[in-house]
């Protein structure tokens, strides 16, 4: 629900907050905020709040270092682990220069930029996330170690599954902050946590996806636990996932949804250095129900793109490369650009490949296309996309790809 500026102020007023958070994130997605009191919420909304841009990582340097927040009235959410008197409220925030331009670099913006453009050629798509991330023990200095809390595996129960009180935790403060998480469970890796959510609009799913993370590790570390989102915390275990489900919101024919996944089938190669950002993304893939190969399959959990057995609006495409170390706007700005390209230039999937590729043979994966197998290799295929830079301005793509051999 948007709210004006006056309503915000006004409720801040009767609900006893005193301290508000814009918060937003830099090119990495590694969220920043900064906190201000309530009778500066006018001044944020008419005039903004100051940043200094070369202190956050990928926004320039010291010669053009002066940006400004302006809060999104539609993102208000107390932020339910602080102190009921004295609340504190978090307020996403759109980044502009002392112009009053936006910032080319904020990738919330490039996502708003993607949706209306899907939304101009009739494109619009839900986003369902599902996020893996592991539970570690902290030290006896609070620092976060590599031994699991559990040794539990997939589905298993408690008192197996020491994690049961914690996702649960995790949920019901989500409710609180009107986040709606569809399932929960233990993973197959040792400390292994599974959180799912409902499908949404991109925006509000990104939003989500940045507040997921920071109310799992804020709910981890109250329970003495940290929280790894990376692609790959265990050598031998499997790495952690961020399934995205996509379903086409407008009317659309089995035909139109093939033409979205082949778009983005097309494309996949040319975005994974944002999807899959860090070096240990590499190691995550081809492993433990992670892809390797570009192909689908209806329930097929070795493919890319897998069609889960749903009717109606459930009924959905899900993708299986990406990893919680990507920036969400980013990488939901270039899977909805790729699939609209898909629909726009009326492109048609292969056939799906109905085999296990963990086990098939090499006379079958031998002929199948392949995602990138290093850090380097993605991003240079990322510097080459003449699609890639329609999506994203340079700055972003020389922070993904810069100094990468």
């Amino acid at each position: 629900m948007m709210y004006t500026a006056q309503e915000i102020v006004d409720y801040c007023a009767a609900e006893d907050v005193k301290f508000i958070r814009l918060a937003f994130c830099d090119v990495f997605g590694v969220p920043k905020n900064i906190s201000i009191m309530p009778e500066e919420l006018p001044r944020a909304f008419s005039d903004g709040i100051s940043i200094d841009a070369s202190a956050i990582r990928g926004f320039g340097d010291e010669a053009h270092s002066d940006l400004l927040l302006f809060p999104d009235g539609e993102t208000l959410a107390v932020l339910p682990w602080r102190p009921s008197h004295g609340r504190v409220v978090r307020l996403f925030a759109d980044i502009r220069r002392s112009d009053g331009t936006l910032f080319p670099l904020d990738t919330r913006s490039i996502l708003k930029r993607a949706i209306a453009d899907a939304a101009e050629e009739g494109v619009t798509v839900n986003f369902g996330t599902e996020f893996e991330f592991y539970l570690f023990r902290l030290d006896a200095d609070g620092n976060a170690t590599n031994i699991p809390y559990d040794n539990a595996r997939y589905m298993d129960i408690a008192p197996f599954d020491r994690g049961e009180n914690v996702r649960r935790e995790i949920c019901l403060t989500l409710c609180e902050m009107g986040i709606r998480a569809e399932s929960s469970h233990h993973e197959d890796g040792p400390g292994q946590n599974e959180i799912d959510f409902r499908y949404g609009d991109a925006m509000r799913a990104a939003d989500n996806a940045m507040t997921f993370a920071s109310v799992v590790r804020t709910v981890a570390m109250r329970n003495g636990l940290w929280a790894d989102f990376s692609p790959k915390p265990l050598p031998s275990e499997s790495g952690n996932g961020m399934h995205i489900n996509l379903s086409l919101a407008m009317p659309h024919t089995e035909e139109t949804r093939n033409a979205f996944m082949a778009g983005l089938m097309e494309h996949i190669c040319e975005i994974t250095a944002f999807l899959n950002p860090v070096d240990a993304s590499y190691a995550r893939l081809g492993e433990h129900k992670a892809p390797r190969y570009v192909t689908w399959s209806p329930e097929n959990r070795s493919q890319l793109i897998r069609i889960p057995a749903a009717k109606g609006e459930y009924e959905r495409i899900e993708l299986r490369s990406p990893d919680p170390a990507g920036n969400p706007y980013l990488a939901f700005a270039l899977i909805l650009a790729a699939g609209a390209d898909g629909i726009r230039r009326n492109l048609v999937a292969p056939p799906p490949t109905n085999v296990n590729l963990y086990t098939a043979d090499a006379s079958i994966t031998d002929k199948l296309r392949k995602l990138p197998r290093t850090r380097a290799e993605a991003a240079k295929i990322a510097k080459e996309s003449a699609f890639v830079r329609a999506v994203l301005p340079a700055g972003i793509i020389e922070a993904y790809t810069a100094q990468i051999d």
